[in-house]
């Protein structure tokens, strides 16, 4: 069963080695046979530029493919044909990617069907696609670390980033009052009004933080949970304000900084610290209720626009040397996500 499928003009972006992904990211053109068994043929259609395929492509990342290897991790595709033996997917579904080093960045390829997972087809495509690693790392962090209650405080660094905007919607949607660390610019007035637009009780720059009275002076719980993807100082001022108890999990270290950790709080207000990489739960998690359930709520809630993606722009695949360099010259401040439209080859 299938829709036609042209087989002789199927582009992909391959890298044979590590390095700069200006230089080393080259586009071939491949032929692909109809799927067999319990193959699927994918025809991609959107794939973000994180960080996170940068940093394999240089050969920085933990998680490494063997080369020659096609990039991207995170996407949403189109099933355009099956093989004899698929159960439960079916021509016009649409597809997230099961994995890691799934390799997206690509109009089209066969997978094991069990490597693919069906979304809701009335879900937005550019959402869709952003679905598999920001929404679910801010939606795991905010459920497995702390057994929150409605009114409790969280406290992150980061928060205008993808993940940081993710966090402070989804404490609205389960009435968690959410403190966000921004740095500091010209226009941080603007910044700070579009996190309070999104949910955001305070919105505080790296300066604003170190001296604040909020928790002292009882205007909000001591939070409970912090969450950091900065390190260096930034995540040192954040730790003095968690409460007894509490626990401070780091996703990320964009400062490149180490995370120095006052005795005091070890000692006198016993504070935990734990990392959270969405690899790795995604791995021991793949075939969970649990997973499913995630991909579900985040969906409802994205179709109900009670979540919103971060600002984006789309890129023709055949310009991605464009997304490429934006996604290289990142600094954090202007969040805009630059997205391969792998139809536009």
């Amino acid at each position: 069963m299938s829709a036609a499928i042209n087989t002789d003009c199927v582009k992909s972006l391959l890298y044979k080695e590590y390095g700069d992904p200006v230089k080393v990211l080259q586009v071939i053109t491949q032929t692909i046979e109809q799927p067999i068994g319990e193959q699927v043929s994918v025809k991609w259609l959107l794939s973000p530029v994180n960080p996170a395929d940068i940093n394999t492509i240089q050969g920085k990342y933990p998680s490494r493919p063997p080369l020659p290897a096609v990039p991207g991790n995170e996407g949403v595709g189109e099933i355009i044909a099956i093989g004899s033996n698929v159960q439960g997917l079916h021509v016009g579904d649409r597809v997230v990617p099961n994995g890691s080093n799934f390799g997206i960045w690509r109009t089209q390829a066969n997978y094991d069907s069990k490597d693919v997972m069906k979304i809701p087809n009335d879900i937005d495509l550019v959402v869709a696609s952003m679905l598999n690693v920001n929404p679910c790392t801010a939606y795991r962090m905010l459920k497995d670390f702390v057994p929150l209650k409605s009114g409790d405080t969280v406290i992150q660094n980061g928060g205008n980033s993808a993940v940081g905007q993710l966090v402070i919607q989804l404490c609205k949607i389960w009435n968690y009052k959410s403190v966000n660390v921004v740095r500091d610019r010209p226009n941080i007035q603007e910044l700070k009004n579009q996190l309070t637009s999104l949910g955001a009780d305070e919105v505080l720059t790296e300066e604003e933080v170190r001296n604040t009275q909020l928790f002292k002076n009882k205007k909000l719980p001591a939070p409970k949970l912090a969450l950091n993807c900065i390190g260096g100082q930034n995540a040192t001022e954040i730790v003095r304000h968690l409460a007894h108890g509490g626990i401070m999990v780091t996703y990320g270290g964009m400062s490149r900084e180490p995370l120095t950790v006052p005795i005091s709080a070890l000692i006198f207000k016993d504070i935990s610290f734990k990392g959270f990489w969405m690899t790795t739960w995604t791995k021991t998690n793949m075939n969970s209720q649990e997973r499913l359930d995630m991909f579900k709520n985040l969906a409802g809630f994205f179709i109900d626009k009670k979540l919103q993606p971060p600002p984006y722009k789309l890129v023709p695949f055949r310009e991605y040397q464009e997304a490429i360099a934006k996604a290289l010259s990142f600094d954090g401040r202007k969040g805009v996500k630059y997205i391969l439209d792998l139809t536009e080859s």
